[in-house]
């Protein structure tokens, strides 16, 4: 877990001193070429990140219990141990950075809302992709996929068009969260696998 932390922070270290103009830049024009009339939307997007993340798997581990579904609360752990994982590195790499919100260093910057804590990477976006990377790899049809990354999307999206996060935060974000799930999905399988050798599949 360390690896990864100092890993994301060599990549903002790089980001910072290297696409510092290109960053901005993009966010200016998501930002200040924003239409008005969606701040309301956007601010229930970015605001959904939170209670849809912890929502999923808790409502996918009753679904295992009223059915006595061990697999499907298999899967609402794992969904649940990624969101976890995701906030862990999230928070760690915002104490480790220290980078401010984009409208504290660019005044210009018109932010719709603020936040108390510091800018890298998004913590709204890395739940989000963690939830639906997990809840993809759980469940892997289209009709999962396809909604759980247009949501994460929007929700890091939101993100930029709120004037609360670069792109770069949000591209972390995104990789946090993903990350997470698939490291969560390898740890299972690894002791799956010890505890049950001739086991091949995890959520079987």
């Amino acid at each position: 877990m360390s690896k990864i932390i100092s890993l994301f922070a060599l990549f903002f270290c790089f980001s910072i001193s290297n696409a510092q103009n290109s960053d901005i830049d993009l966010l200016k024009k998501i930002n200040l070429n924003r239409n008005t009339n969606l701040e309301s939307t956007m601010i229930g997007i970015t605001n959904s990140a939170l209670p849809v993340s912890i929502g999923t798997p808790v409502i996918i581990y009753t679904v295992g219990l009223i059915e006595k579904d061990s697999v499907t609360k298999k899967k609402a752990i794992f969904i649940g141990e990624s969101l976890a994982a995701s906030a862990f590195i999230s928070f760690a790499l915002k104490k480790i950075t220290k980078r401010e919100r984009p409208y504290v260093t660019y005044p210009e910057i018109d932010n719709v809302t603020e936040e108390s804590s510091y800018s890298f990477p998004s913590a709204h976006t890395s739940s989000a992709f963690a939830t639906a990377t997990s809840l993809s790899m759980a469940y892997p049809k289209w009709y999962v996929i396809a909604p759980s990354f247009l949501w994460a999307g929007a929700v890091g999206y939101s993100r930029m068009y709120l004037g609360v996060h670069y792109p770069t935060d949000v591209l972390a974000g995104a990789i946090v969260g993903s990350g997470s799930a698939f490291l969560c999905y390898k740890l299972n399988k690894w002791i799956n696998k010890k505890r049950s050798p001739h086991q091949k599949k995890l959520w079987e």
